[in-house]
């Protein structure tokens, strides 16, 4: 059973920081790519960042170059999102996304957790 649980959520002030981790099982994590997307309510899914399968090509929205890190660890079937210099309109429910193209595409979403930055 394929399941991505995302964690780490919660309030933090603007400037502050936040690390995301998404814990991912059921399928073969290392070949797959890992995105992090971002939902607020009334607005289309937002991608946030991507990293390869090996962890050797990153990309950002322009909105959070500079301030988020997205990485990976294979050997945990992990992937992460280290959010800097948090702003008001990062505000949003953050999804884990594991997409592979082999034939068939494979899309896996995890069930969002809630980033919330208020002073």
């Amino acid at each position: 059973q394929v399941q991505l649980v995302e964690s780490g959520g919660g309030l933090v002030q603007p400037g502050g920081s936040l690390r995301l981790s998404c814990a991912a099982s059921g399928f073969t994590f290392s070949i797959f790519d890992m995105n992090w997307y971002r939902q607020v309510p009334g607005k289309e899914r937002e991608l946030v960042a991507g990293i390869s399968s090996g962890g050797g090509r990153t990309n950002y929205a322009d909105s959070v170059k500079g301030r988020f890190i997205i990485s990976r660890d294979n050997a945990k079937n992990t992937v992460y999102l280290q959010m800097n210099s948090v702003k008001p309109d990062d505000t949003a429910v953050y999804y884990c996304n594991a997409w592979a193209l082999f034939g068939v595409r494979y899309d896996y979403w995890g069930q969002g957790t809630q980033v919330t930055v208020s002073s």
